[in-house]
C-alpha cells in the first residue's frame, strides 16, 4: 500500500512495525526537535497591556441632528479639558458639552476618536448611545359620530 508521503508500509505487521520504527519514528523525533529549537530561539509575542482601571465614566449622547454631546452633570471635571481640548463646546442653554454638526463627518469622527482616546488613557471609560426617541404627539380620540347623542347606547352587532 501506498501512503501519501511516498512510504510504501507492508501487509505483514511485523514488517510494516519495523519499516515504521525504522523510517517514520526518526523523521517525527527530527521535526519535534525542530520545533523544540525554535522555540528556544523566537521570543514570545508581544502582549498587550492591560487596559488602565476605570475610575470614573462619561457618556457620549448621538442625537439626531448630528450633534454629539454629554449633559454636563455627568461630565468628570478632568474631563471637561479634554472636551473642550477636542473642540466640543459647552452650551449653558442645554446644559451640556456638544460637538456641533457643522464640522464634517471625519472631522468629528476623529475629534471624537481623539476625546475618546485621551479619556480613556486618563482611566476615563466612554460609552457612546443613541438620544431617546421624541415622543410623538398622543393621538386624540375621535369626535362622537352625528348620528347618536354622547352617552347613547350604540347598536349591537349583527351576527
Amino acid at each position: 500500500m501506498d501512503e501519501p508521503n511516498g512510504i510504501a508500509v507492508p501487509d505483514d505487521p511485523i514488517r510494516a512495525a519495523a519499516q515504521v520504527a525504522r523510517r517514520v519514528l526518526p523523521r517525527y523525533a527530527e521535526a519535534l526537535n525542530a520545533v523544540r529549537r525554535s522555540a528556544l530561539h523566537q521570543p514570545e509575542p508581544p502582549h498587550r497591556p492591560a487596559a488602565p482601571e476605570v475610575t470614573e465614566s462619561l457618556t457620549l449622547i448621538w442625537y439626531p441632528d448630528g450633534v454629539v454631546g454629554a449633559p454636563s452633570a455627568s461630565v468628570p471635571a478632568v474631563a471637561c479639558t479634554v472636551l473642550y481640548a477636542c473642540c466640543f463646546q459647552y452650551s449653558p442653554h442645554e446644559a451640556a458639552f456638544v460637538l456641533p454638526a457643522s464640522y464634517s463627518t471625519e472631522a468629528r469622527a476623529l475629534l471624537l476618536q481623539s476625546a475618546v482616546r485621551q479619556l480613556t488613557a486618563q482611566g476615563i471609560g466612554v460609552n457612546f448611545r443613541h438620544a431617546a426617541p421624541t415622543p410623538s404627539r398622543p393621538i386624540s380620540t375621535a369626535a362622537p359620530t352625528l348620528g347618536a347623542p354622547p352617552g347613547a347606547r350604540q347598536p349591537a352587532a349583527r351576527r
